[in-house]
């Protein structure tokens, strides 16, 4: 499924995780800033738009070159990794769907680092329930009027523009009458709630974002009216493999720390690494950790070779959810109460660990549709 340049990229990620990351990675998660000299290093070594076309900027590479880099700033620094994917979700949308016009104005923007995007389907009383969303545009001329709370943006407090999904027919049956929309953040009625305090990914940045009256031009609107919820869809299989990419990165990490740690805690005389219990727990993290990546890779893969990724993001993405968690924990409980204190990076990887398998769609959610592919609806 790799082939020789996918290795060099995995080269230069790693490298670049290692040296610029890692030593920033504990002080991002104390203070909850992520530094603007870090992201200017993403940007300049064009990290943060692998899969955006050369003719926009991007490297115009694959999904697997994607979730690589994914992977490997995460098993240093999944705050660092959280950047990619709202370019993920903001950009896949204008990929798939946008206009020239809008392309050349947002994905460009994105891709040389003078946009930052953000996306929006969240709000208070609609999380999975997408049909529940009740954000509306309202026509008006050239414009459409949007109003509405989206909730849990992640870039929301620095985005330049946010993709916002809006009933543009509420009369119409469930997802039916959802469009999308591409809001500047700049335009009057425009406003951002206070910025969470998160158990992890601290240094990535998450409100709410409130819309009273924004004028929307139409020219803004995103494919056509009617079709939100396709965009969401497809745009969430692909975040999806990103997101997966984000937890198969964070247990690699865990994995590491307990590796590094077993072979220098002493205990009865000897490292804890010589116990078996130690060799049979590093052996059971290994083997999840290897079938996360073939998962991960394998949806990547036949999202690069044109096929339909559904089950297979969605099948990714709860296994790398739970395996994060899973690998973390172990991984913790290894450490003994040392795995407890902050002076290991252990408690940091965590809780960074527990949001891959809440956003983007919990578990239970990525089961559903897993289910419903396979045994039909």
């Amino acid at each position: 499924m790799l082939e020789k340049k996918h290795e060099m990229i995995r080269k230069l990620a790693r490298e670049f995780a290692e040296a610029e990351l890692a030593p920033r990675a504990a002080e991002v998660d104390e203070t909850g800033v992520y530094s603007d000299e870090a992201l200017a290093l993403i940007r300049k070594s064009k990290f943060h738009a692998v899969t955006i076309p050369k003719k926009y900027g991007g490297c115009g590479g694959d999904y697997r070159s994607a979730a690589i880099v994914v992977e490997e700033f995460s098993r240093k620094c999944a705050t660092s990794a959280t950047p990619l994917m709202p370019n993920s979700l903001s950009g896949a949308p204008l990929m798939y769907f946008g206009n020239e016009q809008q392309k050349q104005k947002y994905l460009r923007g994105m891709a040389e680092g003078t946009m930052i995007g953000a996306f929006g389907i969240t709000e208070p009383g609609a999380g999975s329930d997408t049909a529940a969303i009740t954000t509306t545009a309202d026509k008006d001329g050239d414009y459409y009027i949007l109003n509405g709370r989206k909730c849990f943006i992640t870039n929301g407090p620095i985005c330049d523009f946010i993709t916002v999904f809006a009933k543009t027919d509420v009369n119409a049956r469930g997802v039916s009458g959802i469009s999308a929309f591409i809001v500047e953040s700049g335009w009057e009625g425009f406003s951002r709630g206070k910025i969470e305090d998160k158990l992890g990914i601290r240094g990535s940045k998450t409100c709410d974002i409130i819309m009273e009256n924004v004028r929307v031009p139409k020219e803004n609107l995103l494919g056509r009216e009617g079709e939100g919820f396709k965009i969401c869809m497809a745009t969430l299989d692909s975040g999806r493999i990103t997101v997966a990419s984000q937890g198969l990165g964070i247990a690699q990490g865990a994995l590491d720390e307990a590796i590094k740690y077993t072979k220098e805690r002493i205990q009865f005389g000897k490292p804890i690494s010589k116990l078996q219990n130690t060799q049979f727990e590093i052996a059971e993290m290994s083997t999840k950790v290897e079938c996360g990546r073939l998962l991960v890779y394998q949806a990547a893969w036949m999202k690069d070779m044109g096929q339909n990724i559904t089950t297979k993001a969605a099948m990714a993405k709860y296994y790398c959810g739970d395996l994060c968690n899973d690998i973390a924990y172990r991984s913790l409980q290894l450490h003994g109460g040392y795995g407890f204190m902050k002076d290991y990076p252990i408690e940091r990887i965590y809780r960074d660990a527990r949001i891959v398998s809440i956003y983007e769609g919990t578990s239970e959610i990525q089961k559903v549709v897993i289910a419903g592919n396979i045994l039909g609806k």
